[in-house]
């Protein structure tokens, strides 16, 4: 059987020389080969969808209902904190020569002095007010909160990324928090406000000098685990220095470890101060644990409710969105919660 096929005007070809056909016969180099210009850059490049870390973070953080509202929430509470004594002047005994102005729930407060925002959680032991009062205290728990937690988690964060690294600063620190882990953490913040003035940097002073230590011991734990991996020992074998290596290489690592890690810490100092306060240890400026404190005679006494409660409703509040915001914010900075 012989079938021809006809290509073109001049070739003719049959099934016997089909075989040897070369297609690229009779073009020029020009027709064969085309030049492509390199570039390294652009061989760089890689196809898949762009990721960003902390955009990953938010859409996940927000992508629950529950955060919305627990941030604007955690925002009123910082606005009222910090904004509202700046606009409001507060004058703890302004009404302290009238009788009638003291231990008022919030119906006698308004009919004493009025319907105005100040009075809606009544009158204090001064004849201040209680709504007032309570802001300009949390400023003052909250911005101590905030600075303990700034101080502690810096160092704990750095100090035990490098004790968990060398082995040979691991000796040391592991005598060294042995001795001091067996003591109480509130009983030595006591004795520190005991020596010195009890003022706020005497608090931040007294809930850091050891405060950093179980941070960092928790830090070491997280270390051990992943400072053997292959790109750890890699890096070691090229000569990148122990801090270095802590820093670049397992602290980036641990990033939802230390946001789940702070957001315990914070709401715990504020406890730490109103617990302090009720018991007459705290500051002597007017915080959230001082209100509570000067109004501890006033829970049990009818008509006076108003003036311990508040303060503690508050308190627990403040505490209760910290811990909620930090936790759920730990949860979304997970890379595997990305996906």
């Amino acid at each position: 059987m012989n079938v021809e096929f006809k290509m073109g005007k001049h070739v003719s070809v049959t099934m016997d020389n089909l075989d040897e056909l070369d297609p690229t016969e009779g073009m020029s180099d020009a027709e064969l080969f085309q030049v492509i210009n390199h570039s390294d850059l652009e061989s760089e490049k890689i196809t898949a969808p762009r990721y960003s870390y902390w955009h990953s973070v938010f859409r996940v953080f927000f992508r629950k209902k529950i955060n919305i509202v627990m941030l604007g929430l955690l925002a009123v509470i910082i606005l009222m904190a910090y904004l509202y004594p700046i606009f409001v002047e507060y004058d703890r005994y302004g009404n302290l020569l009238n009788p009638e102005a003291k231990h008022l729930m919030p119906s006698a407060a308004f009919k004493q002095f009025g319907y105005n925002i100040h009075w809606i959680l009544g009158a204090g032991a001064a004849g201040q007010s209680t709504f007032d009062a309570i802001w300009y205290g949390s400023q003052i728990s909250i911005s101590l909160a905030l600075v303990v937690a700034l101080i502690n988690m810096s160092v704990g964060v750095v100090v035990g990324a490098v004790w968990g690294f060398s082995k040979k600063v691991d000796n040391v620190m592991m005598i060294v928090y042995n001795i001091i882990a067996n003591l109480p953490y509130i009983l030595v913040i006591s004795v520190m406000v005991m020596i010195f003035t009890a003022g706020f940097w005497t608090m931040v002073f007294a809930m850091t000098v050891t405060g950093w230590l179980s941070i960092a011991y928790f830090i070491r734990t997280q270390v051990v685990i992943i400072r053997d991996r292959e790109y750890n020992l890699a890096s070691k074998c090229l000569g990148t220095s122990t801090i270095r290596i802590a820093m670049k290489n397992i602290l980036p690592f641990m990033t939802s470890v230390v946001v789940t890690l702070a957001a315990t810490e914070i709401p715990s100092y504020i406890s730490y101060e109103v617990f302090l306060a009720y018991i007459g240890m705290g500051l002597k400026e007017m915080s959230l644990g001082r209100l509570i404190y000067e109004a501890e005679s006033a829970m049990l006494t009818p008509g006076w409710g108003f003036e311990f409660w508040s303060p503690v409703a508050v308190a627990s509040i403040i505490t209760i969105v910290l811990y909620v915001v930090g936790q759920n914010l730990g949860d979304a900075s997970d890379p595997r919660t990305h996906m």
